[in-house]
């Protein structure tokens, strides 16, 4: 049995803690709040990540280093900096594989399907952030401070999963009422379960020919907002699905009084054109096949706070 340090009990964290604690390893779950998962073989500790010596101190020992917290949408640039240093002091100091969970952010606007090759030019706020993160662990890892890999996926789908489809799309669609999100509804998205958000992380943290290197996790063919609403209400034995195209404005306005809406905004390319994630290296060099949107999509409904009433 082998110690694992994660932080962060949301959906990835929280899969990757239970994916590990029920193969017998030993985990370590930080969280300011101290909570998480109940489960055998899962200690959930209250302790602030982004301070380097608690982070250190609790990662002695462990034989890999999972990122997988997140600072509120609206904090990224005042708070991920310590975080990411914190976590590369804590991977120097302790020998731990640090594997961070990261996203397509950096990259920027790109007009074909994402490879893990494709160079980083972000061209957002958060996309930047990312990709400062990624490149001083990288770095640290080249000269040999470190060992780091980073486990990239697209929006996500699954239990606790917080995306503009979970958020604006299916609590409507499940309550038989209209959905409106500002989104091209026809163009082709991938959607990323975190159950394969989790087996990936295990997976890279275990091999150390993964390292050194970003890799896309395995997601499922991609599918339009509209064509997973419609599949939503199908195995939720929901309403036809009704979702139509929220006005630019609408989210603007949205932005004066909501943090989450105002970070979306930067945020927009990704939902206005194909937005699809080649995950193929990951499926070959591990042999990881995606979770099917069937199977994604039934757990992300089973997981869904209960419908309200109109």
């Amino acid at each position: 049995m082998s110690l694992h340090v994660i932080t962060g009990a949301g959906p990835v964290g929280s899969a990757t803690a239970r994916l590990l604690a029920a193969r017998g390893e030993h985990v370590r779950l930080l969280t300011r709040s101290g909570h998480g998962p109940e489960q055998d073989g899962i200690d959930c500790i209250a302790a602030d990540a982004a301070d380097p010596a608690t982070l250190a101190r609790y990662a002695e020992g462990a034989v890999a280093l999972y990122c997988c917290a997140s600072p509120a949408y609206h904090r990224w640039s005042t708070d991920w900096p310590a975080l990411g240093a914190a976590f590369i002091h804590a991977a120097e100091t302790t020998g731990a594989v640090l594997v961070t969970t990261g996203n397509l952010y950096a990259y920027g606007r790109v007009d074909a399907p994402m490879t893990e090759q494709l160079p980083l030019r972000p061209n957002s706020v958060k996309g930047h952030v990312r990709a400062k993160l990624w490149t001083d662990a990288l770095a640290a890892h080249e000269a040999g401070r470190l060992r780091t890999a980073e486990v990239r996926g697209s929006d996500y789908v699954g239990a606790g999963a917080v995306s503009p489809f979970t958020v604006m799309v299916l609590p409507k669609v499940l309550a038989g009422r209209r959905a409106s999100v500002p989104a091209d509804l026809d163009a082709p998205h991938s959607w990323t379960y975190v159950g394969d958000v989790a087996r990936t992380l295990v997976v890279v943290a275990a091999d150390e020919n993964a390292w050194g290197r970003a890799w896309h996790v395995p997601t499922a063919q991609p599918l339009s907002i509209r064509a997973l609403a419609t599949r939503a209400a199908e195995l939720a034995g929901a309403p036809p699905a009704r979702v139509t195209r929220m006005p630019g404005f609408a989210l603007r306005v949205a932005g004066l009084f909501n943090p989450a809406a105002r970070e979306m905004i930067e945020m927009q390319y990704q939902l206005q054109r194909p937005f699809v994630l080649d995950s193929s290296a990951a499926s070959n060099a591990f042999g990881i096949e995606p979770t099917s949107t069937d199977d994604a999509l039934r757990e992300t409904i089973q997981t869904s706070p209960a419908p309200t009433a109109s």
